[in-house]
């Protein structure tokens, strides 16, 4: 076997950078370079993917992201990921409560009326999936027009400042086991710190805040493949939205001199909360409903969905035994990250010249004793 050294490749590099500038800035004088707020406001889905991707919400830092990456979100997740590991931990904020959500978008499936009332919002759910040619050619004026006249048209909303919780009056009703506060430490529990991802490996078995964490900053496709699995039929799990919102969910932070929570800013967040088949309960106690949840950054309908229903299956899977992959915490938690998933994926294209020669002088003589055998 010969051994070939890996060397120089700086030049090659170099290129290679310049030639995808170049492919971002080919349109030369007739291009605009794209403005990082028209991403935000334009691309608002696909910024909300690398937001919750990444697992650092920051829309500019975002916006940029994907600009840098040329629309790629798993390269945009992770230089999002990669700037947010270099910033300080400077304080933390406590348990947030979603009742308090400013919503943009409420719905439920489980009841046609709910306390508060159903809210469409902005959603492609009742739009045809058909190409808008119109937008080809779109027209500069009728587009700054659009907003200023449907703001001045839209009726003034009397909104409460907080809706209450649809699987609040299931859980009044009985119908759903009560939602119980995390274990004490003196209880082999964690207290009221969930676990956290950035700062601790996972080692199995994990506390459902890990797999609830892993999740919420997965790959949307990778957690809708796992989720998909379980509904189609390798799994038990068809659940039933009982709430589905998106709205920004306020920050609050202790002020450094009186300790009093304040408001620091607020984050867009989708949030689901699915609804299962019933369960007898624990120690003789009444059969209940079973819950999955599901929440991240962004706007990102179809990841918390998927998020709620793997949760339920892996609750199942802890409690009773995983029956099939999507109920194995060990399987979904590690193979859900996008970043992990393109980094293995993407080392192949890596050198291998040392293993690959390796193999190639294994079967060059694996043929040349058969070869040898035959004819003696």
């Amino acid at each position: 076997m010969g051994y070939v050294a890996i060397k120089g490749g700086g030049r090659a590099i170099s290129g290679a950078a310049g030639v995808l500038e170049f492919l971002r800035t080919r349109q030369g004088e007739s291009g605009q370079p794209l403005d990082v707020h028209t991403i935000h406001h334009q691309l608002s889905l696909l910024e909300s993917r690398v937001l919750s991707e990444g697992g650092l919400y920051h829309p500019e830092l975002a916006a940029l992201a994907i600009k840098q990456s040329l629309g790629d979100t798993l390269e945009a997740s992770f230089a999002l990921r990669a700037y947010r590991s270099t910033r300080p931990r400077l304080v933390e904020t406590p348990l947030l409560d979603t009742r308090d959500m400013r919503l943009i978008r409420r719905i439920s499936a489980s009841f046609k009326d709910i306390p508060g009332g159903q809210m469409l919002g902005p959603t492609t759910d009742y739009a045809l999936r058909l190409l808008r040619f119109e937008l080809i050619e779109e027209d500069r004026s009728a587009f700054q027009a659009f907003a200023r006249s449907w703001l001045q048209e839209a009726p003034p909303a009397d909104l409460p400042d907080s809706f209450p919780k649809v699987l609040d009056s299931l859980r009044q009703e009985g119908l759903l086991p009560p939602a119980l506060p995390p274990r004490p430490l003196s209880q082999g529990g964690r207290g009221e710190q969930p676990f956290d991802i950035t700062r601790e490996p996972l080692i199995f078995p994990v506390p459902r805040s890990a797999a609830l964490a892993t999740m919420a900053r997965a790959e949307t496709g990778s957690l809708l493949a796992i989720a998909y699995s379980n509904m189609s039929g390798y799994g038990d799990v068809h659940p039933t939205v009982g709430e589905l919102r998106v709205g920004y969910v306020p920050i609050l932070l202790a002020h450094p001199v009186t300790g009093e929570l304040v408001e620091a800013g607020e984050a867009l967040i989708t949030e689901c909360e699915v609804i299962a088949m019933y369960e007898a309960g624990d120690d003789g106690a009444k059969p209940a409903f079973s819950v999955g949840y599901g929440a991240c950054f962004g706007h990102n309908e179809v990841k918390a969905i998927s998020m709620a229903v793997l949760d339920r299956a892996l609750q199942k899977g802890v409690k009773h035994g995983a029956s099939n992959p999507s109920e194995d915490p060990e399987f979904v938690l590690l193979h859900v990250d996008g970043i992990d998933s393109m980094g293995f994926a993407s080392h192949y294209k890596m050198p291998h010249y040392v293993t690959f020669q390796s193999d190639m002088d294994r079967l060059r003589t694996t043929q040349k004793k058969l070869g040898e055998r035959e004819t003696s």
